[in-house]
């Protein structure tokens, strides 16, 4: 029997998940990271790795056929020629970038996905400015970077983590205009996420008794993992994170770009994942109401029946998408005597804006929305789904799986059958 290993690296911790060929959970592992200086991000991810490794029962490690991680988007790092990283790791959602939008803007086409300050490029144009800069040899991704410390190869990357470099999904290569920036650091090769890279280091295996010839695969990011976990597959089908944030992925056979929303699309085989982030979410709602009180109250809300309160709930001003305003400023009254009905108020405008923000990838070429699988926190809440199915009119589901390591293991799974 064949093993396969998924590695999740997120915001707060990672998590491993092995599956055996029938794509069954056989054992899992969780290793949360501790608040360090982010000069030591790198050695927490590297120790993070090799504690989960330790983690996976013997007897699994023995029949490992191949493993994939995947990382945060746009999390990334410059190291030497051995895969030393030369300074601290820059985090996703780090802006510094800010900076270089002037410059970035002169150089790549109007409304493309790096003019973001927080996109790759827009990283690694400031980091060339940093005096550890004339060290560096590569420029890596967090899921590149941990994928070499198993595999040994430096410089590969995967086509999701690469998006926000400026790599061209569509035509498989970097754009002329990226190329003619002569930034004199290596950009990684780039490879279709799974592709098989190289066997495990020799004396990673020995070190921790995997099979010598266990394959290590390209990874992705965690978003596109916890789509993969999900199990959308035909166009028209989406998921819905319902978690701090209210992110959207709609799979289509047409490709939608468009900066002014925040929209963007990767690439998953010979269809298109597109979608886009709203501020709105389980963040607000924690705001107002402890996680007893979502439960309980939710259990007194008609679901069937419209809430006449129309908000647009957000910690503070300013919004991506479906509306692109970054003044846009919360809407959160008026406020109701019953917390049952400010509760079913917030559920119902969160499920306008989910909406909203399907007609507007709709309304900008993918394809017809026709389902919808839930994921994150809010998954657990019945009644916003009776709420959400109401309002977007397609059916909502709750997959099976959504857990990010998971996807990432059906990926390593897949493409060690291409070997």
């Amino acid at each position: 029997m064949d093993f396969y290993l998924g590695i999740d690296f997120g915001t707060s911790g990672a998590r491993t998940v092995v599956i055996d060929e029938q794509a069954c959970i056989q054992a899992e592992a969780r290793f949360l990271f501790e608040r360090s200086e982010i000069s030591d991000l790198a050695s927490d991810w590297k120790r993070a790795l090799f504690t989960l490794l330790e983690r996976i029962p013997q007897e699994l490690r023995q029949q490992m056929r191949a493993i994939a991680i995947n990382g945060t988007s746009s999390t990334v790092l410059m190291c030497d020629a051995a895969g030393k990283p030369v300074d601290a790791p820059l985090l996703y959602n780090d802006a510094r970038g800010a900076v270089v939008m002037e410059e970035l803007r002169s150089i790549a086409p109007s409304n493309h996905t790096v003019l973001s300050a927080t996109s790759s490029l827009a990283k690694l144009l400031w980091m060339s400015q940093l005096p550890s800069f004339a060290q560096a040899i590569y420029f890596l991704h967090q899921a590149d970077w941990l994928a070499f410390l198993l595999h040994g190869q430096l410089g590969i990357s995967d086509y999701h983590n690469a998006l926000k470099l400026g790599y061209d999904v569509e035509e498989l290569k970097y754009p002329e205009w990226l190329e003619n920036l002569k930034i004199k650091i290596h950009l990684p090769l780039v490879v279709t996420p799974g592709t098989p890279i190289a066997e495990l280091r020799s004396e990673i295996a020995d070190q921790f008794g995997f099979r010598r010839d266990c394959i290590v695969c390209a990874g992705t990011t965690d978003s596109i993992a916890a789509f993969l976990a999900s199990g959308a597959k035909s166009p028209g089908e989406a998921v819905t994170s319902l978690g701090s944030t209210l992110v959207l992925k709609l799979l289509s056979r047409t490709r939608v770009e468009d900066a002014r929303y925040g929209i963007y699309s990767h690439r998953l085989g010979d269809l298109w994942l597109t979608g886009g982030a709203s501020n709105t979410g389980g963040a607000v709602l924690q705001q107002f109401f402890t996680k007893a009180e979502l439960e309980s109250l939710s259990c007194e809300i008609d679901g069937s029946k419209a809430s006449e309160l129309d908000y647009y709930p957000l910690l503070k001003p300013g919004e991506r998408f479906p509306i692109n305003d970054s003044n846009l400023p919360p809407r959160l009254e008026p406020r109701p005597t019953s917390d049952v009905e400010f509760l079913h108020g917030f559920l119902e405008s969160i499920a306008r804006i989910e909406a909203r923000g399907y007609e507007l990838l709709q309304e900008l070429g993918a394809d017809r929305l026709t389902q919808v699988y839930t994921a994150g926190g809010g998954a657990t809440n019945p009644t916003w789904a009776v709420i959400r199915e109401r309002i977007l009119r397609v059916p909502v589901v709750r997959p099976v799986n959504t857990e990010a390591a998971y996807g990432t293991a059906l990926l390593a799974d897949e493409g060690s059958r291409e070997k």
